[in-house]
């Protein structure tokens, strides 16, 4: 899905156009290779989950710049005539290699090299942030959410307070592919399949004057699905109301879904709630609750007992709000036959075409990763930068959303809990390559002739 009306081309800050230009005036037609990868974890963070790449490839496999957009860019004046027309006539014909989304990476790694004559790795590097990016910060977000719930059912509550009508759909998606069991986003399930869930709102109950008449109302309309909102006014005496409407659906052959609480302190009030269920043998009716709930919330409800069967998870997901943005950067590692290192201090890159490599223990875990060159062949691991476009063509049809959701899971199974927990994890090791390290050495002296680091 699009993030705009408008196309993506233009989606992107002005002096990836500018530099373009200069290229082209410069006559910068050669190959680059520039990677996409995270340098740093948020606070209590110490893997991150791939998302975003399906989206991306299929806007650069459509990639040209519209009539609109040329015209555009024309009357800014700050373009020639003879750039305008080769962005007219330009289409993205480079070479794309990837981690899959839902695949598990850490800091440093590449999760994407893009190869591609200069000027056209140039102008996709803000669309491939912006694209990568937040898919990628959901899922990691979401993935803790599910590791903190310890096996209990989430749903994304997050559209209402998500950054924009995009983020919202990004939301949707991400945290289903991290494990979430459905999302009230409609517009989400019709497109991407997922499956949507919701309950009602606290104006439902108050529209009726009466809170029995409001669960017996909608019990009526939806018999297979009914949870009933139980705090608007007095949650024990919600719950009591509700264990009558759902004893009053079993008697027409119907069974009351659940209960939802989204207030108050919700371990005790979901103790007291599942003893008046129980004590009214409404033993299958399931507690969901919601309101203002993340991993950290969640882990506080489960220790302290709460007997909560599903968790609403809305903003704080939604956004991020711990963590609501990574140090995500896209930088050139080679141009033309030439490895490129960036010298700025706190910011150096690794240089040239690489390739991520991992190693599995006796246990079927992960045992450690090793950042490699493109072309080395390293024992006793796999690769995880896979091609996915060549010449500007997708190589393979894209995975469904339940493949990818597949990989997370058999990726998450695969890390120890020890970089998992939400708080203080240990860090994964990550290694560099002999070959890597050596190229590394010997361009942050200067030498041998032909590599070229820089410090801008």
């Amino acid at each position: 899905m699009k993030p705009l009306d408008e196309r993506v081309e233009i989606l992107t800050d002005l002096y990836e156009l500018t530099m373009a230009a200069s290229y082209f005036e410069n006559d910068m037609t050669d190959p680059a290779t520039f990677s996409l990868f995270i340098r740093n974890y948020p606070p209590n963070r110490a893997y991150f989950v791939a998302a975003g790449l399906n989206d991306f490839l299929d806007c650069m496999a459509d990639f040209h710049f519209s009539e609109s957009d040329l015209a555009y860019l024309d009357s800014t004046g700050m373009f020639s005539e003879d750039f305008l027309h080769y962005l007219k006539n330009m289409r993205f014909t480079g070479t794309i290699r990837a981690m899959g989304e839902g695949e598990i990476f850490f800091k440093d790694e590449p999760i994407l090299e893009v190869t591609a004559p200069i000027i056209e790795a140039q102008i996709i590097e803000t669309f491939v942030i912006n694209s990568i990016s937040l898919a990628s910060l959901i899922a990691t977000k979401a993935a803790r959410c599910i590791h903190a719930a310890e096996g209990r059912t989430l749903v994304d509550f997050s559209l209402r307070r998500t950054h924009g009508i995009h983020a919202g759909m990004e939301v949707a998606r991400s945290s289903y592919i991290a494990g979430f069991a459905a999302t009230s986003n409609v517009l989400a399930g019709k497109l991407y399949g997922i499956p949507i869930a919701g309950t009602m709102a606290h104006s439902y109950i108050s529209s009726f004057g009466d809170e029995i008449e409001a669960f017996r109302a909608f019990a009526r309309s939806f018999p297979q699905k009914t949870i009933l909102l139980i705090d608007t006014y007095d949650t024990l005496a919600g719950a009591r109301k509700a264990a009558v409407v759902g004893n009053e659906m079993a008697a027409k052959g119907h069974k009351l879904k659940g209960v939802r609480l989204d207030s108050g302190d919700m371990i005790t009030l979901s103790r007291q709630v599942r003893e008046i269920l129980d004590e009214a043998g409404l033993e299958d009716a399931g507690i969901f609750a919601s309101s203002s709930f993340d991993e950290y919330k969640i882990a506080r409800a489960i220790r302290g007992g709460a007997k909560i069967d599903a968790f609403g998870v809305g903003t704080k997901m939604g956004v991020s709000a711990d963590a609501p943005y990574f140090d995500i950067v896209y930088k050139l590692v080679q141009y033309g036959e030439h490895p490129i290192m960036k010298l700025s201090p706190g910011k150096v890159n690794l240089a040239g075409k690489k390739q991520v490599f991992r190693r599995i223990d006796d246990r079927g875990l992960f045992a450690e990763d090793i950042i490699g060159l493109a072309d080395e062949s390293i024992n006793d691991s796999y690769v995880l930068l896979k091609p996915v476009m060549e010449d500007g063509m997708l190589l393979n049809p894209h995975p469904s959303l339940d493949e990818i959701r597949a990989r997370f899971r058999d990726n998450f199974e695969r890390l120890d809990e020890k970089y998992k927990t939400i708080e203080k994890p240990a860090l994964y090791p990550v290694k560099i390559s002999d070959r890597l390290r050596a190229l590394l050495e010997a361009m942050s002296q200067g030498e041998p002739e032909g590599f070229w680091g820089n410090s801008a």
